[in-house]
């Protein structure tokens, strides 16, 4: 009954910017914790940005943090990812994965049990 949808992704130079987003249907958002995670060819999958129902539990990885926000449109049942001062070893493929609503984020991808099937983000000249 859930589905998702990523869009947004494509090819950019090291220092520019891509909006991801994430469109969800068969539920409503505002009742599910929703997180970005991103894969590249041979690497773990690997957490990047989450928010909850409530909008103040978010995590960031590390490497993006300062970089990459998330954010919710609860009313058209969308998420965003906002990626700025991209870099070559950011190219992935991003995912968007939801699940029941919990007072914590995680970056850990067995703990969601909704996924879209990715969008490309390469970054290179």
């Amino acid at each position: 009954q859930v589905q998702i949808v990523e869009s947004g992704g494509d090819l950019v130079q090291p220092g520019g910017s891509l909006r991801l987003s994430c469109q969800v249907s068969g539920v409503s958002l505002d009742g599910y914790v929703t997180a970005w995670f991103r894969q590249a060819p041979g690497k773990e999958r690997e957490g990047v940005s989450c928010v909850a129902m409530n909008g103040h539990s978010t995590f960031n990885a590390d490497s993006t943090r300062g970089r990459f926000s998330i954010s919710r449109d609860d009313a058209n049942n969308r998420v965003y990812l906002q990626m700025d001062s991209l870099r070559p070893e950011d190219t992935a493929i991003y995912y968007c994965a939801v699940d029941r609503n919990w007072d914590f984020c995680s970056g850990d991808a067995d703990l969601y049990e909704y996924w879209g099937q990715g969008t490309q983000v390469t970054v290179s000249n």
